[in-house]
């Protein structure tokens, strides 16, 4: 059963959980969890219709199996993207719902491993060695499985067919697999398979308005609602909250999809320790960007709450690291529109959330002794932040731990001041 989290306005909650507000102070216009994991909802022809979880070091070695195309493949370019940066990315296929490619030789009947277009391709060609045979398994022209068999029984699946029937084999110069077909992307089953799986950044892989407003939706009650501190990467949408980024930039290049720079920004964006901006971080990846901005433009940008590229020489680079929060108020400044800021909060919040489910909730007592340990524990952590230069002049008195209004809560005040990097110079040069 997942625990409970996010905001809270008054001290009512049911689940057992971490509640955890952020808000600007009145005068303001433990261990470190890992970065750099994505989650990737992708349309594809082959796959798993399960969350499948691929390393940076894994991924060239797994394309081929996991989603049909060779690493190099154009039809990876969008995941080598998300890996620029990234370590650890979550894929769910949206698609992936639809029929398996099937056919049969003699006694055996073969069935691709993953419902998909690119079942279609397999071939299975038999040919007899001796008293027995060598099957050998072919994804378009490329061989992909070869093994020994004189019945049926002896052959073993693979990592793209299933082999099922009985008795002897016989040669056949080639089974090509028919009738394997892609369903229809269902989005929303994609953000329910991927709840339970912890992750910095969200994949938006579309320009459809509708799926983005489900997207942008999702953030909000996830992290508003459950607490699961996130941020999604979308195309072109003004969705004015800290947990949404807005790519601005088209890509250029032909049949590559327009909004196709979502999938960097998330590889980037997760991969970024808390205590770095990417404000002037050079892109490299592999589209051409459209650059052609005026200086009106890219200042009316930033008020949008646009994360947009622009040309430094002959780069792209980025030129400030914003998310899509315009709407400032006394509770939530201009400082939550800085994903570096809301990279610390995040941290601050998954990190004190987890140490307290993990180390407290039901666990230590509620007295004065139980609360003094927690608010060591919390004093630990904000110093390891303050030693990595992400907050600066903490004072150990400002954090409080209190008894709640019931006799199961406990409430924190942990007053923070994050650093952020230098964006803005202002000089005078004075002559004598």
């Amino acid at each position: 059963m997942s625990l409970g989290g996010g905001n809270f306005t008054s001290q009512n909650k049911i689940l057992p959980g971490s509640y955890i507000n952020f808000i600007s102070a009145a005068n303001a216009s433990a261990t470190l969890s890992d970065r750099g994991f994505v989650a990737v909802p992708y349309v594809g022809a082959w796959g798993s219709d399960k969350v499948i979880t691929i390393t940076a070091n894994d991924f060239a070695n797994k394309c081929l199996t996991e989603f049909g195309y060779a690493y190099d493949a154009d039809e990876m370019k969008n995941f080598r993207e998300v890996f620029k940066n990234a370590s650890t990315v979550y894929f769910y296929r949206v698609n992936a719902d639809g029929d398996k490619a099937s056919g049969e030789s003699g006694n055996l009947v073969i069935t691709a491993k993953y419902a998909g277009t690119i079942g279609n391709t397999i071939k299975i060609v038999i040919t007899a060695v001796d008293t027995q045979f060598k099957v050998d398994t072919y994804l378009g022209t490329a061989l992909v499985d070869s093994q020994i068999a004189t019945t049926v029984a002896d052959l073993v699946n693979n990592n793209f067919v299933v082999f099922t029937g009985e008795g002897k084999l016989t040669a056949d110069v080639g089974t090509i697999l028919k009738n394997g077909t892609d369903d229809t992307a269902d989005y929303a089953n994609a953000l329910a398979a991927l709840e339970s799986y912890g992750f910095n950044t969200l994949v938006c892989p579309t320009d459809d308005s509708t799926t983005i407003g489900l997207f942008v939706n999702y953030t909000k009650t996830q992290r508003d609602i459950y607490g699961k501190k996130f941020q999604t990467i979308v195309y072109k949408t003004a969705a004015d909250h800290e947990g949404v980024i807005n790519v601005e930039n088209t890509v250029l290049d032909v049949n590559a999809d327009e909004y196709a720079l979502v999938y960097w920004v998330a590889g980037l964006t997760a991969g970024t320790a808390i205590n770095k901006s990417n404000t002037n971080a050079r892109y490299n990846g592999e589209y051409e960007i459209d650059l052609d901005y005026t200086q009106a433009q890219f200042e009316a940008a930033i008020k949008a709450g646009k994360f947009t590229f622009h040309r430094v020489g002959n780069e792209a680079r980025v030129l400030t690291d914003i998310n899509s929060f315009v709407s400032f108020s006394a509770d939530k400044s201009e400082d939550f529109a800085s994903n570096q800021i809301i990279r610390i909060l995040d941290q601050i919040g998954n990190d004190i959330a987890v140490l307290f489910n993990t180390k407290y909730l039901g666990k230590v007592t509620n007295n004065k002794a139980g609360r003094i340990a927690f608010w060591n524990d919390i004093v630990t952590y904000n110093n390891q932040l303050q030693g990595l230069g992400v907050i600066e002049n903490f004072n150990a008195k400002d954090v409080v731990v209190e008894a709640g209004l019931d006799k199961k809560s406990v409430t924190v005040t942990n007053p923070i001041q994050a650093v952020v990097a230098m964006e803005k110079l202002y000089m005078t040069v004075i002559v004598k």
